[in-house]
């Protein structure tokens, strides 16, 4: 009886604590490698810097919120709360020798009706803002000059067309896309607010 109290209460003590928890992977390519996670529990993240994005209000602010840090496997200031969270983490740099586009555009630069963008932060490795797509908010034709990542806020429908076709695409918070540089494709809103952080890598 003793000896079964002492393992059941070794059992206890070894439980994987929260912070080992497993983040998923959402997306990765050659530029970046991005997780769903909770603020604090960084499991299954390799070392290396990138950006965390919080989804939803929390202890540290609000959702949009977005932090750099050097090493996105360590916990972020905070790291009790546990609002769901993005993480971009950078893997590499552009391609040796490969060129802006010559019609590029950044985030926010291309013809648009109702949409409006808010830098939150900027350093030599990424440029982070925050994008509103109004109900009936169009984004002209245009040709991204940087690999861009959206996490998607809100969530929400807008119609994407690209190489001569056209798609609905219905995002959920949380969700993530990748457009390339030199992609070119322009979008339009077709239900409720759009709410997104970008996170436009630098060369």
């Amino acid at each position: 009886m003793r000896i079964l109290l002492l393992a059941a209460m070794f059992s206890a003590s070894v439980q994987t604590p929260a912070s080992t928890r497993q983040a998923a992977i959402a997306l990765q390519n050659s530029r970046v490698r991005i997780y769903r996670t909770v603020a604090g529990e960084v499991g299954g993240i390799g070392h290396g810097s990138g950006v965390v994005v919080w989804l939803q209000d929390g202890p540290s602010g609000k959702a949009g919120r977005a932090i750099w840090l050097d090493d996105v496997a360590a916990p972020p200031p905070r790291s009790g709360e546990k609002t769901p969270t993005v993480i971009v983490q950078l893997v590499t740099s552009a391609s040796p020798g490969a060129s802006t586009p010559q019609t590029g555009s950044k985030p926010g630069d291309a013809p648009f009706t109702g949409m409006s963008f808010n830098t939150l932060f900027e350093n030599a490795h990424v440029s982070v803002l925050r994008a509103r797509m109004d109900v009936g908010a169009r984004e002209g034709f245009h040709t991204h000059a940087s690999d861009t990542v959206v996490v998607h806020l809100s969530g929400g429908e807008i119609e994407d067309t690209a190489d001569g076709r056209t798609i609905v695409n219905r995002w959920k918070p949380g969700d993530v896309e990748f457009e390339a540089r030199g992609s070119s494709h322009s979008a339009r809103n077709l239900g409720h607010p759009v709410e997104v952080v970008l996170v436009a890598l630098k060369p």
